[in-house]
């Protein structure tokens, strides 16, 4: 497949989806919530893959990025807040922070208003992962706009705050509209 440069591997229209199912309409709030999930959906796995070339992925797999996303924005929490942030079950989370822990990413530390619990940090070496893993998204995300026509790259910051605002939404679920 070709794009407007004639680069392969760069969709002549992206938006162009399959035909909806027999029954489905073509417009609409259901097509266009059909094509926002088709566009996430491919956005996270070309992501996932491209990042690849750039950052190991053996060396940290999703769930531990994910999780070091988290105490980056909340350093100083506990597994069962994590857990809850994640949607995972604590054993799940205890299972990454040992894996994390073991790695050099993180370390615990006794919580001082409940000596039987503890706070997870981010370790400088978690925070360099991290940020390693950050660079080479923006580097990969970078070149992919500056590939596309001003009108493109245009309308995908403009959409910015209003994605920003979907994932908020996302994050509230069961909590009533605003």
């Amino acid at each position: 497949m070709t794009g407007r440069s004639g680069e392969p591997g760069v969709a002549e229209d992206p938006t162009v989806l399959p035909p909806p199912t027999a029954g489905g309409a073509a417009s609409g709030p259901d097509w266009d919530v059909r094509r926002l999930t088709e566009v996430v959906t491919r956005l996270r796995r070309v992501l996932r893959a491209s990042i690849r070339t750039e950052y190991s992925w053996e060396a940290l797999p999703m769930a531990q990025v994910e999780l070091l996303q988290c105490l980056a924005e909340a350093d100083g929490t506990r597994v069962g807040e994590l857990a809850g942030r994640l949607r995972l079950a604590p054993n799940s989370v205890s299972t990454l922070v040992q894996q994390l822990a073991d790695a050099g990413y993180l370390h615990r530390e006794r919580d001082p208003a409940d000596r039987r619990a503890a706070l997870l940090r981010l370790t400088p070496a978690g925070a360099a992962a991290l940020s390693g893993w950050q660079r080479a998204h923006e580097r990969r995300l970078g070149a992919a706009l500056a590939r596309l026509v001003e009108a493109d790259r245009t309308a995908i910051l403009t959409a910015l705050p209003a994605l920003s605002n979907l994932v908020d939404a996302l994050g509230d679920r069961g909590q009533p509209n605003g």
